[in-house]
């Protein structure tokens, strides 16, 4: 399996430094960061806007645990690989398997993360008028 020198020694990967995704992903449509979402709460009226990320570990038996998901065409990353030629998908994969924070024993350990919102609903939101001031 290939894995990284930095993977195969135990010493963990640095933080990567690649810039975060866009606001939107590749079909047009909003992507969910945090600044996104509270900009589409805020938008619709409410107050208060919190975003925070919910996090939970996910471990991957091997690299063919993450990307055998990827061919079945269904969502946005599945939807995409399935687009691809023959030769692209071969480069997306190999670069992937570069990619991954690989352990010595094949297991991958990665975080999912969906991003939670709340926001309060003001008068004006809710369809209400202001109290009358005497």
């Amino acid at each position: 399996m290939g894995c990284s020198s930095a993977a195969a020694s135990g010493t963990p990967r640095p933080p990567s430094t690649r810039a975060p995704p866009s606001s939107t992903r590749g079909d047009g449509s909003p992507s969910a960061t945090p600044d996104a979402l509270a900009e589409l709460f805020g938008g619709a009226g409410l107050a208060e806007v919190e975003t925070w990320a919910i996090e939970v570990p996910t471990v991957f038996s091997d690299f063919y645990d993450v990307w055998g998901p990827l061919l079945g065409g269904q969502g946005p990353g599945p939807g995409y690989v399935a687009t691809l030629d023959e030769p692209a998908r071969t480069r997306l994969r190999d670069r992937l398997r570069a990619d991954l924070p690989i352990d010595p024993d094949g297991l991958i350990h990665l975080v999912a993360r969906a991003w939670a919102v709340r926001g309060r609903r003001t008068q004006a939101a809710a369809g209400g008028s202001a109290p009358a001031s005497s």
